[in-house]
């Protein structure tokens, strides 16, 4: 499939950062024609895949959060939201619903499952030492559908 757009950003880890990220998502993402619910779908994932790196993969500084975005084919968005922090030492284990490496903060432990469930295809990579890197595919066809009919 060919990529007809890309943008890429980088955004310091700062909380007041994360709606940045998620509008600026958003935006690019409007290109699409996306549904109410599509757009719902995009930012609520990236802000839980943002959230996880200023809250876990940068917990003593600030660091940067890549975030590359591509369009494929007439409606598929791919997003890839990267640290350069801690990393993850058991993917699988972070993965799982309620899994937190911090309960003293109230953390739910639920935002790759959240993710997961907003997305069509969620995959993580991490290496201890050195980040993580969240790739989400979204497809969208709730207007193109109805617009070709």
């Amino acid at each position: 499939m060919e990529v007809t757009n890309y943008m890429k950003m980088t955004i310091a880890g700062y909380s007041k950062n994360e709606s940045l990220a998620r509008m600026c998502v958003a935006a690019f993402a409007a290109q699409l024609d996306p549904t109410i619910e599509e757009i719902s779908d995009i930012k609520s994932a990236v802000s839980e895949a943002v959230t996880n790196c200023i809250v876990h993969a940068y917990p003593d500084r600030i660091g940067d959060i890549l975030i590359q975005l591509r369009i494929v084919g007439k409606d598929s968005l791919y997003i890839k939201i990267k640290d350069s922090g801690v990393g993850i030492p058991d993917v699988k284990k972070a993965m799982e619903p309620l899994f937190t490496t911090s309960p003293e903060t109230e953390r739910a432990g639920l935002g790759f499952a959240v993710m997961e469930s907003f997305m069509d295809k969620l995959s993580v990579r991490s290496t201890v030492g050195r980040g993580t890197t969240v790739t989400m595919v979204k497809r969208l066809n709730g207007r193109n559908e109805q617009t070709e009919r």
